[in-house]
Order: C-alpha cells, then structure tokens, then sequence
C-alpha cells in the first residue's frame, strides 16, 4: 500500500456512474416494480437489492480491491432510474473525511450495483451489458478536484 501517514486528512467526494444496457421488455419490469405494480422478475426488488449491493461494496471496497486503504466513509449514495428505453443508470456518491480519496469506492458501488442488476434480471434477460463505469467527479486532496469534462449524465 502506498504510505498516506504524512497527508494530512482533507474531506474528499467522489462520483461515480454506469449504466445497464438491457431489452426494453425487461427495463419495463423494472418500471413496473417502480410504480408499485406486478412484475414478471422472480427475484423481487431490483432497485432496493442493487442500491443496497451497491452500498455494501462501498465499503467493503478494500477487500476487494488489493492495495485499497480501508476507509471510514462518512457517507454513501447510489442511486438507479431509467435512462432510456433500454438502460438504467447507476449513481454513487462517496465521502470520507481521510487522508487519501475514495474514487474506488464509487467505482466498485457502481460497479457491483449493476452486476446486483444483472442477477436480479438475468432470468428474463441474460443479453444485459454494464456498460460506461467512470469516475465522473473527485474533490478533496493533493491532487485537487476533477470534472469529467465529456460526461453528460
């Protein structure tokens, strides 16, 4: 691991998005379970397993990742809703107040969010795609703040 003792302790944010690509037909199911209505997904809640999954891995995200700093997040949000026809987007937001950032935090909540996704829909659907996981925006630390600068969600 990187030695951070020397860093003095900032509060640091990060942003991160995907999405899952999927057939219009399951993407529907979803918004039917949104509405509080019958839905034809056996496994139940896709957003409340993906948003909770997502969470989870935040902040397990140092025993996941080899050479990651365990963290003490001061916060986690994800977040999903349909973004088109056929794709629902995935957001996470990260804080901690530390000595180094919390970039693959966001980066794994997205990311095991939407393979939560995947497993919940993959009865009806085995052609989904994760697909676009970024780091859109960091702040906090020596390396200063980032903004993506071609991201438009």
């Amino acid at each position: 691991m990187v030695d951070v003792s020397a860093k003095s302790e900032t509060d640091r944010t990060a942003v991160a998005r995907g999405r899952v690509v999927m057939q219009p037909a399951t993407l529907a199911m979803i918004r039917e379970q949104m509405a509080g209505e019958e839905s034809d997904l056996p496994k139940g809640d896709v957003l409340g397993v993906a948003r909770l999954a997502g969470l989870m891995a935040a902040k397990r995200t140092a025993d996941l990742i080899p050479l990651c700093h365990p963290l003490p997040l001061s916060a986690v949000d994800v977040s999903l809703a349909p973004e088109d026809e056929d794709s629902l987007a995935i957001e996470a937001t990260v804080r901690t107040v530390g000595r180094t950032g919390v970039e693959m935090e966001a980066l794994t909540a997205v990311s095991v969010a939407a393979l939560a996704v995947y497993d919940m829909c993959k009865a009806v659907d085995r052609g989904m795609r994760i697909a676009d996981v970024r780091l859109v925006r960091k702040t906090g630390g020596v390396s200063g703040d980032f903004e993506r600068a071609d991201d438009e969600g």
